[in-house]
């Protein structure tokens, strides 16, 4: 049945506009996106198949182009603007960290790190650069790996806080393998880079690992 035929308080449309983006399912935000569905299946449908195939909306903007192309309905058109849509949020993530004190609110920090290394296929290290009332200076990926493993040089993490003039920093890297929990060649990292910030006088506020479903903070484990 076509979506203009239901009731209209169950159109994804209107739902979003009297009750909120919130109150609607994925399948329904991304019926919105896709506005159209293909002969014999109306947007809705269109976007529950999508998410059955790929499994979830973050796998779903994890999809290369060729594996989108394979669904009917979908091309290089809607790649890009699902692209788009995930660029966007992260630099809307990384203006929220832009604005004083933002850094101190850890669900925002956790949601910018997943979006900017979680999805990568090789192991990344970065790290936020932060001045001394922990306002986001720079975010830059600073090493970058293979499937499982990234070489990583405290000297050079510490010669770029300098040349940035931060006082603090966070940490973080992915894991691909899409398991969270920090290696003993992590926490030992951790120290190490910790121990050559401190000569600084520099902060080593968290060190994050990230996965695409999840994160692992080592300060709030008490792994620092």
């Amino acid at each position: 049945m076509p979506i203009t035929d239901w009731p209209t308080d169950e159109r994804p449309r209107e739902k979003l506009l009297q009750h909120g983006a919130s109150s609607l399912s994925d399948a329904e935000l991304l019926a919105i996106f896709l506005r159209v569905g293909i002969p014999g299946k109306n947007a809705v449908d269109l976007a529950r198949e999508l998410l059955q195939h790929f499994g979830s909306l973050t796998e779903l903007f994890d999809a290369s182009l060729t594996e989108l192309c394979r669904i009917p309905g979908m091309g290089a058109a809607k790649y890009s603007q699902l692209q788009a849509i995930l660029e966007m949020s992260r630099r809307a993530l990384g203006e929220q960290l832009s604005r004083p004190q933002a850094l101190s609110q850890p669900a925002a920090v956790r949601d910018y790190l997943r979006l900017w290394l979680g999805g990568e296929d090789r192991e990344c290290f970065g790290a936020l650069f932060m001045d001394t009332q922990h306002g986001l200076i720079s975010a830059e990926v600073l090493f970058r790996g293979t499937l499982d493993q990234a070489s990583v040089h405290p000297r050079e993490i510490a010669r770029r806080a300098l040349q940035l003039n931060a006082g603090a920093l966070i940490i973080a890297h992915n894991h691909p393998s899409g398991v969270s929990q920090p290696s003993e060649a992590d926490l030992h990292l951790t120290r190490t880079v910790k121990q050559a910030l401190s000569l600084l006088d520099i902060r080593l506020l968290d060190h994050f690992v990230v996965t695409r479903h999840g994160s692992h903070s080592l300060a709030e484990h008490g792994q620092m």
